[in-house]
């Protein structure tokens, strides 16, 4: 079917039903809009929960339960979940939307383009339909005036009295007449054919080209209508598997739920370390009244003037009996020594670590600070290499300060421990990579430009640190080998002495406490201060590298 031809006299409702397709268009591009804002404040609102019921915490505050772990997880999925209903919200806003305030702009140009062209046909037709009407009507007045003409010639030709001047005089104006009679007929004919070639040419060309275009425009319409609602629906559709996933994320976290690792992480964090307390011994405070023989009360082990036996249990543990009291509120002490054995334990451990990290990020600050000022005594005009140095005294005077507190807390933790002399289980100290570099700095650590001060004495190891370290049986194959940079006198147990630019076997890396394990020629093996040597290790070792 053709609006063209089929349509032909329907101009007016063709005119309102194609406006009324584009607003049918605009009305669901509307619909579109306010169901992508309603994505958007459910996936704000989401957010927000989430963020209410996120930790507010450091991590290292938080618990630790697998109920716990699992919640938050379930937190980051509901998370990355509203950041797909804010995708659905964005393609929707792109696709969908965008897309048909664009279409719609784009059909009520070529609709106005199309009905102009209509209505100037129409117009054109008009102009023609009124040519040939003034053309016929002038014919139709002609007509009547030669027939008058005719009518008063015949009156006057057949009266006798009338004088020949006059029946010439009729005569003459009956021809006039007759004349302009034909010329409004033959120019009548012409405008009427003109117009009826025009209709035709209005009805069968210009109009039915002019609705089978509005007639493409409709139905591109309708195609448009549809691939927007197929789009609508994929927009959700691209989403699913990533939802699916955030769920699947849900039931995996509460799978994760472990109540037995719960408890353990309960024991974990409060055990005290304390036996529990033994049974109270029977006091007896009858020792000095004199009892007949027939006294029949069961004796009791006596003990000096009536007291209890100091070497009893009981004694260490009468100020633990927290079970259904209220534990006595001890005051925080620099040592923690006022918390149970496991929790000192812990935290001090915990602070150890983060002393650590604090005297890497200061290690790591005087390096640079030292290749600054490289730079500069390379190229002055960049900057003077003076102004750094009382950056770097300050830099090295914290990380003493550094190193003084983890060994301070290394000492504590030893005893909370009870291990004192074992290398194997020694924990990182904190001269952790601290090689100095040639000319830089002293091995205390303090910086230095004058060669002549390379050669103080070094730290004094602990003789305990070397126990057991030399009981095996077969010697350890070299790895590389060290030149050293300095004297070592090696006074303590364990260490090794050696000469400035003496040349060692590598044969034990720094494991972090700042020796390194060498040996002679001759075969004697010790430990020397890995920052008074240069080390090379040999290629196809394991983590083959060169310390200056």
């Amino acid at each position: 079917m053709s609006w063209g031809t089929d349509l032909w006299d329907q101009f007016e409702n063709l005119d309102k039903h194609t406006q009324w397709g584009i607003d049918f268009l605009e009305r669901y591009a509307k619909f579109v809009k306010e169901r992508l804002e309603i994505e958007q404040v459910y996936a704000k609102q989401l957010r927000s929960l989430v963020k209410k019921y996120c930790p507010k915490r450091s991590k290292d505050d938080e618990p630790r339960f697998t109920s716990c772990m699992s919640f938050y997880s379930i937190l980051n999925e509901l998370n990355d979940y509203a950041g797909q209903r804010e995708v659905v919200a964005e393609e929707m806003g792109h696709k969908v939307y965008g897309e048909l305030m664009r279409y719609s702009q784009d059909l009520k140009a070529e609709r106005k383009h199309h009905l102009q062209e209509g209505r100037k046909a129409q117009q054109y037709l008009d102009q023609c339909w009124k040519h040939m009407d003034n053309s016929k009507k002038k014919f139709e007045r002609e007509c009547k005036e030669a027939e008058k003409s005719q009518m008063m010639y015949e009156r006057l030709d057949n009266d006798i009295n009338a004088t020949k001047s006059e029946v010439e005089k009729a005569k003459s104006q009956l021809y006039l007449r007759q004349h302009m009679a034909e010329e409004s007929k033959n120019e009548y004919a012409a405008q009427l054919q003109n117009f009826n070639a025009e209709q035709w040419k209005h009805f069968n060309v210009a109009i039915p080209q002019i609705f089978k275009n509005l007639q493409d425009m409709d139905e591109r319409r309708t195609v448009k209508l549809g691939e927007t609602y197929r789009s609508f629906a994929e927009v959700e559709r691209r989403v699913i598997p990533i939802i699916s996933k955030c769920l699947e994320g849900m039931v995996t976290a509460a799978k994760n739920v472990d109540e037995r690792r719960d408890s353990g992480i309960v024991v974990e964090s409060f055990k005290s370390g304390f036996e529990p307390p033994v049974d109270f011994p029977f006091e007896d405070f009858s020792q000095n009244i004199q009892r007949t023989g027939s006294d029949g009360t069961i004796g009791t082990p006596k003990t000096e003037g009536g007291k209890p036996d100091p070497k009893h249990p009981i004694s260490r543990t009468k100020n633990k009996l927290w079970l259904f009291g209220k534990k006595p509120k001890a005051p925080t002490l620099e040592d923690l020594s006022h918390l149970p054995p496991e929790q000192r334990r812990k935290k001090l451990q915990q602070r150890i670590d983060e002393l650590n990290k604090e005297l890497q990020k200061e290690m790591d600050q005087r390096d640079a600070l030292n290749k600054m000022k490289d730079v500069y005594e390379k190229n002055p005009q960049m900057g003077d290499p003076g102004s750094l140095q009382p950056k770097i005294s300050e830099t090295i005077c914290n990380m003493e300060k550094l190193r003084s507190e983890i060994h301070k807390n290394e000492s504590w933790l030893a005893e909370v421990e009870g291990k004192h002399g074992s290398r194997g289980e020694r924990r990182p100290s904190a001269d952790v990579n601290h090689h100095a570099p040639h000319g830089r700095e002293s091995p205390e650590g303090s910086y230095t430009d004058d060669h002549s001060q390379e050669h103080r004495s070094p730290p004094q190891p602990d003789p305990h640190d070397f126990d057991d370290e030399f009981d095996d049986d077969d010697p350890l194959p070299a790895i590389g080998h060290c030149k050293a940079l300095y004297s070592f006198d090696g006074s303590n147990e364990g260490t090794l002495v050696m000469n400035e630019n003496e040349v060692l076997y590598v044969i034990e890396e720094d494991k972090g406490d700042g020796w390194t394990r060498v040996r002679k020629h001759s075969g004697v093996e010790g430990y020397v201060p890995t920052s008074y040597v240069e080390i090379t290790l040999e290629k196809n070792s394991k983590g083959a590298v060169t310390y200056i």
